[in-house]
């Protein structure tokens, strides 16, 4: 028996598994429900990433109407009332004032778009509603930059929008739903249409130095890294954290481990427990003058000496730089003036909130002493009073004792060494004189507990010193060459006032833990902490000296392919802007002819991708071309084509015994249709397959015979 050919295609689709798939779950979840649910996975995905900064009450609170907003749907029941949902938003909106203090802000705002967008899935009854939830999710989904602008974070939003797009599809179909794969294939393939246009907008568009709008004053809250204080506990919080401080890149060889001492501030005033900065110190060298210190400093520098640095700073809140000891001259930033002090600091005129990149070079030789006034030296000399008693007396015996300072030093560092102290990242808390119980009663801590109280001891034999906070260390990556410094090399040591060399650096922690200065922080730590926190047990490897080279190998190219994200995307700045157009030879470009050639460009991109879709759109299939001539002729006939006609149908009719057309006509209507319906259902043809050209000419000679 001879099946129709829509019969044939039919029966051979429903045989693929595909197709039986498709089907099954169709029938078992209707599509009203199936589109439901891709929403919510979209906007779960939107919303995954600010679980992670959200509070905890707000993530719990969003996970639970997604969870209730999907039994709805499974369920088939009605959607909660308006007088419910009402009193439950405002009370989430007057939990975010009370936790955030405000309405407004970054993360404020951030936590009422994540808890307005679940509320409104709760409440989507009409297709607006739909629109809305969407244009909220690409919304909320762009404000996870605020957070983080890694490549991984760029490929979870590129995944999510692929998958907006697939809902938003989904939702426009209004016969025959494609199956899931195809629908994603088509986002896809949306997102990929955009893509050229997106490269030359960030490569084109004038470039300005910060944010396109001034960003709330909670935008840069939660840094990780030095302050502009030390306490015992500060810098040992930050052992801790495997965030990346900056990465340096060393135009000269890299100095040895033991020189690695990347300096941030200089500490002066304590208060008894807290170290602070004090009064600002003066410009070391004029900013007027910059141009020319750099002539004559690479002129003045020993090779064997200098190391010049390319440092990229990740951003802190805080307004100094690092650089090796010493730096020479201050760097220059877009946008940022910068002095070095005479103490060696490198401040910036505000706090940095974003990443920079600065060039600097420093001298490892000792630096020759700096003529110091008497306010200084008395700065660095004072203590508060009625503090760490046995401190004092223990400093006035070591005075009587050891005459000279150098030998004072010394015997300092040989009671650290000798002494029964130790180095840990969990000492005993400490009392009102803490230097007093640091020395005499626990004799455990960490960097900063040995550089304050040895500071402490200096002042009280009457020796200036001083704490500096910084980065000690840093791990060479074998990939791209370049040097990470993270959070845990944060460190603390001393300098000293000892005419005539001047302000020499002490490092007591060397003299407690000398590996900590040669070695990685996890080789000097207690096994009972440090293998714990990595997930070993006693006298076992942790788990990251355990990896082998290949994971080893697998992660400096990760980091170093952030680092190439960093350098090359996100730190893509004006000045690079016109190094790219020069490179490509626009030279003397202003932002209006930058305007004119972005334009240009993106127009020759936007056609480039519109002008086949146009022509593909117009297109037509030549069957369809002859068969609307078909229908045309009987339409003057009289005889037009019903809409819900196919050809079968429609020739049936036009042959059918009670028709006003000729037996002829009849007969070479009856081939026609024969002859269409098996090349348009029996093989595929289209715009550029076209059938083959004898057929094609006995179907138009039918065409022809039925007029």
């Amino acid at each position: 028996m001879n099946h129709h050919p829509i019969q044939q295609i039919r029966a051979e689709l429903e045989s693929k598994p595909l197709f039986r798939i498709s089907s099954t779950y169709m029938h078992t979840l209707p599509r009203d429900k199936s589109d439901t649910l891709l929403l919510l996975g979209a906007c779960a995905m939107v919303l995954l990433p600010h679980f992670l900064h959200l509070p905890w009450w707000t993530s719990l609170i969003c996970g639970g109407l997604l969870l209730w907003r999907a039994w709805v749907t499974v369920r088939g029941q009605r959607l909660p009332p308006l007088w419910l949902l009402l009193p439950l938003a405002t009370l989430t909106m007057a939990g975010i004032y009370i936790d955030f203090h405000t309405l407004l802000g970054r993360d404020a705002g951030v936590a009422m778009l994540a808890l307005l967008l679940t509320f409104k899935l709760l409440e989507m009854r009409a297709r607006r509603d739909l629109f809305v939830v969407l244009l909220l999710s690409f919304f909320l989904l762009l404000t996870g930059f605020f957070y983080s602008q890694s490549m991984l974070s760029l490929l979870w939003m590129m995944a999510t929008l692929v998958l907006i797009l697939t809902v938003q599809l989904s939702f426009q179909y209004t016969g025959l739903v494609p199956p899931l794969k195809q629908r994603l294939r088509l986002g896809a393939l949306v997102l990929a249409m955009a893509l050229p246009l997106t490269l030359i907008l960030f490569l084109l568009f004038p470039r300005i130095q910060g944010p396109l709008w001034g960003l709330p004053g909670d935008a840069h809250g939660g840094r990780t890294g030095l302050s502009d204080s030390m306490a015992p506990g500060n810098i040992a919080q930050l052992a801790l954290s495997d965030e990346i401080a900056f990465r340096v890149k060393f135009i000269d060889a890299p100095p040895a481990p033991a020189r690695l001492y990347w300096r941030g501030a200089v500490l002066n005033d304590f208060d008894g427990r807290t170290w602070t900065q004090g009064r600002a110190s003066r410009p070391a060298v004029d900013t007027a003058t910059h141009v020319q210190a750099v002539s004559d400093l690479n002129r003045s520098l020993d090779p064997a000496t200098a190391v010049r640095q390319q440092i990229t700073m990740e951003a802190n809140g805080q307004r100094w730089l690092f650089a090796l000891e010493t730096p020479q001259l201050a760097p220059t930033l877009e946008g940022i003036p910068v002095r070095l002090t005479a103490d060696h600091q490198i401040r910036a005129a505000r706090a940095i909130n974003e990443r920079v990149r600065y060039d600097v070079t420093s001298n490892l030789k000792p630096a020759p002493a700096d003529p110091i006034s008497a306010s200084s030296l008395q700065q660095a000399l004072a203590l508060p009073n009625n503090f760490n008693p046995r401190t004092q007396e223990f400093a006035a015996d070591l005075r009587k004792k050891w005459p000279d300072d150098v030998a004072l030093v010394n015997a300092v560092l040989s009671f650290f060494r000798h002494e029964k102290f130790s180095y840990t990242l969990e000492p005993p808390l400490l009392g009102r004189d803490s230097v007093d119980d640091f020395l005499f009663s626990s004799r455990a801590g960490f960097c900063e507990h040995y550089a304050s109280s040895f500071v402490v001891l200096m002042r009280a034999a009457g020796i200036p010193a001083r704490v500096v906070t910084g980065y000690q260390g840093g791990e060479i990556n074998m990939v791209d060459g370049m040097m990470t410094v993270r959070q845990s090399d944060a460190h603390a040591w001393a300098e000293v006032w000892l005419p005539p060399r001047g302000w020499v650096r002490v490092d007591p922690t060397a003299a407690v833990a000398p590996s900590r200065i040669e070695t990685q922080l996890s080789n000097v730590l207690p096994r009972s902490f440090f293998g714990n926190l990595l997930g070993g047990a006693a006298g076992q490897a942790n788990w990251w000296s355990g990896l082998n080279d290949a994971t080893a190998l697998l992660r400096a190219n990760w980091e170093a392919l952030g680092n190439g994200w960093n350098q090359w995307v996100l730190n893509y700045t004006p000045a690079r802007q016109m190094g790219l157009l020069r490179w490509l030879g626009f030279d003397g470009f202003d932002w209006r002819s930058l305007i004119i050639l972005m334009l240009t460009i993106g127009t020759v991109a936007v056609g480039s991708v519109t002008l086949p879709l146009l022509l593909a759109r117009n297109k037509k299939n030549p069957l369809d071309t002859v068969y609307s001539s078909l229908c045309a002729q009987m339409a003057r006939r009289g005889m037009a084509r019903n809409k819900h006609e196919g050809p079968g149908t429609y020739g049936r009719r036009l042959c059918a015994s009670n028709s006003p057309l000729t037996p002829s006509v009849k007969i070479a209507v009856k081939r026609f249709m024969a002859l269409y319906e098996a090349l348009q259902y029996g093989a595929d043809y289209g715009p550029d397959n076209k059938p083959p050209a004898p057929l094609m000419a006995q179907l138009k000679l039918l065409l022809s015979q039925c007029r």
